[in-house]
């Protein structure tokens, strides 16, 4: 099989298709034929060697990507699911070496997959899995009780987005932050209240609620310019791993997609809620495979809305 890796972390031209052996799947997995898979920041971390994971000792190829869509072909040994070989499946991967979603196949636990949505392309499906369920994640761990007031920084992209819908989903009042050409695109998915993004936001947001929000998903990396916004005892939820004390007794509280990486259920609810219109699934460009270097320059160079999406 083909897939997009690297041998060395760097710059987007060390990307390059490689051949590899076709994997099989062992007890309780499952054989994907890849046909897209999006780019997201995790990706462009793993090959400029930034993430956990991409040092330059570490010898072989690695394999970044961890949304998947394309077609069920083969059920490993001891697997019980009501999916069947040859149905339009999405899957979330967790990358580790030559195993990442930048390729033809992918073995996948039968837990990180779910059928597509039905009624969108396998393009549209790869844009759904990680980002859908680091957002769903980040509400979990918030565990609002609705009427409450969640603010969302980072709200034009891709989990920002999705945080936004199943936040309204979920009954909470959402704030969220944009630049200007990003107003009407955010005030769409749902948010109630924007404003303007930048340094700004914290104090705007205080203008607004003098006693502060209930919590904040806080995918701008604000850290601690939002912390004055926040009602004492409040939650700020990370995607960088920060965890620092704050004042008060606000938590910064860091999430990691991992741990939902087995969650069919709350994969198959994304599913259900892009099939209800709950959450829009937004395609920014499409690449094939041997143009990943140029799909990681664009992501890298900011203003993306939307996912770019490598095709198989």
């Amino acid at each position: 099989m083909r897939v997009v890796g690297f041998h060395q972390p760097g710059e987007p031209e060390v990307l390059e298709v490689i051949d590899l052996p076709d994997p099989s799947p062992s007890e309780g997995e499952v054989r994907i034929r890849v046909h897209a898979a999006s780019v997201n920041p995790t990706d462009t971390s793993l090959r400029s060697g930034k993430s956990i994971g991409s040092s330059d000792e570490e010898p072989g190829v690695h394999v970044p990507g961890m949304d998947a869509a394309g077609v069920l072909e083969e059920i490993g040994d001891g697997v019980e699911t009501d999916l069947s070989v040859g149905d339009h499946v999405m899957a979330i991967v967790t990358p580790s070496g030559t195993h990442g979603a930048y390729s033809e196949h992918i073995v996948v636990p039968i837990e990180s997959v779910a059928l597509a949505p039905r009624g969108f392309n396998h393009v549209q499906a790869a844009t759904l899995p990680m980002n859908g369920l680091t957002a769903r994640l980040a509400l979990d761990t918030l565990a609002l009780e609705a009427g409450s007031v969640l603010a969302v920084t980072g709200a034009a992209g891709t989990m920002g987005g999705y945080a936004i819908q199943l936040a309204k989903k979920d009954g909470l009042t959402v704030v969220a932050d944009a630049k200007e050409d990003d107003e009407e695109r955010v005030a769409g998915l749902g948010a109630d209240l924007v404003l303007r993004r930048g340094d700004e936001f914290p104090r705007l947001l205080q203008e607004q609620y003098p006693d502060g929000v209930n919590g904040v998903i806080d995918g701008a990396l604000m850290l601690e310019k939002i912390v004055p916004a926040v009602r004492d005892g409040g939650t700020i939820i990370t995607v960088r791993g920060h965890d620092e004390p704050a004042e008060r007794d606000i938590t910064f509280k860091p999430i990691w997609v991992a741990d939902y990486s087995r969650a069919p259920g709350k994969l198959d609810a994304l599913r259900q809620h892009a099939e209800d219109g709950t959450v829009t699934l937004q395609v920014a460009d499409t690449f094939p495979k041997d143009q990943a270097p140029e799909a990681h320059r664009r992501q890298e160079a900011g203003g993306v809305r939307g996912r770019l999406v490598l095709e198989f």
